[in-house]
Order: C-alpha cells, then structure tokens, then sequence
C-alpha cells in the first residue's frame, strides 16, 4: 500500500467588490460564474461577509461545494447580522466560517487582503478602491473581472497613475472562470516565490547569485543571504528555500534531496 501524499493548504482567493444595492443582472451574473470557478478549483473564498457582488460569488461557490470564509467588520453576530443603521445588518448563511474582528468596515480590509493568496475585484466603490490599494502595496496577486462597473473598470489607469513597484500583478479577464485559471497558473508557476512584500526572497529564477547565495534543491532558484523563506536541517547538511511551498515538499520526501548536496554557509 503507497503512502499518500501529505495534504497541502487550499489556496485562498479573496472576492472584493460592490456591496451596494442596484447591481445590473449580468455584474451578479459574473458574480456567480466568479464564485463556481473558485469553488471548482477546490479553493477557500475569502469575502469582506457583506452583500452585493461578494455574496452572489459566496452563494455560488456554496452551490458547488465551495468554503467560504467571511471577514465581518462586527465584533459578534448580533453586531454583524441583527441591526441597521450604526450596527451593519450583514448577511450569514452563504458563509461557512464568520471571523468577527470588530474592526468596522475600513479595519478589516486589511484582514482580507493579508489573509487571500490572490485576490480577486470587481465593480466597488470606496471600500473596495481601500482594498485594491492594499493589495497593490503589499505586493499581491490580483485578478479583476473587467466590465463590471465601479473601480474595478478604472484599475489599470489608477495603478499607472500611482506609478509604484510592489512586486504586485495584476491580470484582466472579463470571462470569470478564465481570469481564475490564469491566476492560479501564474500563483503556482512563479508568484508563489514573493506572494508578498512580506515574503523578502526574489521571483526571478534566471538572476545570477549573489555573494553567499545557496541554491534551493527544490526549484534550483538561488536564495540571496538573508532572504530565505524556510530553513532545514537534515543528517547535518542544511537547506534554504526560496518559499514555503519548496519547504514543504522538502519536507514530504527529504531523502531525494540529501545525497550529494553541500550546503554551508548562511542566508
């Protein structure tokens, strides 16, 4: 009987937009092709708990199986779901998991966006041009589903005009389920190296090494001094890695990656 594989962590997509009332049809619509696409790629969904275009995504990806994971600006279900006016009468039931941060609605933004792998825009005003400078700033992958109204049509001329490089990327796809796929492709092939400003190692592979660089046996990127994501230590011989992915599979089957491999020096 062949061993199984250890589990690995479910990417988390986060869905930020327009939570307004009078959404066109076809904006809720791709809401909802949004919402089956993560689910069928067996991804977690992450919303800011609210209504509008992030719960038709929500309801959606509950259809097909998906989990959803709702951020609430509340600090308790009463505050989150029971009242109106100063309180924010939220939505529950398209939700699996309720996080009550009791940090209002600008407060928890940042919750979303540091807790999502890749995160994902459409239509939004105010609130979700907040999350889209949070996103961008610290380096995030985002996807945006474009002809959906509101901020999200303005993304690519608001970003120029900020003229800052985060290491964040940005992709465009009016189809839902295409603009899914593409992001997860890019996530697993290369952005899974930096997925943040807070992740210090490089995403470029083909850059020489540095001084003091050692070579992560995973993906053969070079790991600068002082960048490594994840260290081990295996029969006396330790390894650096560029990312916690390349750790992990280290982890999984350490011994193909023992023999005949120096690695001294620090990083």
């Amino acid at each position: 009987m062949s061993e199984k594989e250890p589990p690995t962590m479910s990417l988390k997509i986060g869905v930020m937009g327009g939570a307004g009332g009078n959404i066109p049809p076809q904006h809720l619509k791709k809401a909802a092709q949004l919402g089956e696409a993560i689910a069928h790629a067996e991804c977690v969904m992450i919303t800011g708990a609210c209504p509008g275009l992030p719960l038709a995504a929500a309801r959606a990806a509950k259809r097909r199986g998906g989990t959803v994971v709702g951020v609430s600006p509340g600090l308790s279900l009463d505050e989150h779901a029971y009242k109106y006016g100063y309180k924010y009468g939220s939505p529950t039931l398209a939700h699996d998991v309720l996080i009550f941060t009791g940090s209002g609605l600008m407060g928890r933004e940042v919750i979303n966006i540091r807790s999502s792998d890749i995160v994902v825009f459409m239509g939004g005003s105010t609130g979700t041009l907040g999350e889209l400078a949070i996103a961008y700033d610290e380096g995030k992958l985002m996807g945006v589903v474009t002809g959906t109204g509101g901020i999200s049509d303005m993304v690519e001329e608001i970003l120029t005009a900020c003229g800052k490089d985060t290491g964040a990327r940005v992709l465009y796809d009016g189809d839902p389920a295409s603009l899914v796929k593409e992001l997860l492709e890019v996530y697993r092939i290369e952005h899974h190296r930096q997925p943040s400003v807070f992740c210090r190692g490089t995403s470029d592979p083909s850059l020489a090494p540095v001084e003091g660089s050692e070579q992560d046996v995973i993906c053969g990127m070079w790991v600068a001094p002082g960048t490594a994501a994840a260290r081990r230590i295996r029969d006396g011989k330790r390894f650096v890695f560029c990312s916690l992915q390349c750790a992990e599979r280290f982890d999984s089957e350490p011994t193909s990656f023992l023999d005949g491999t120096d690695r001294s020096g620090e990083s």
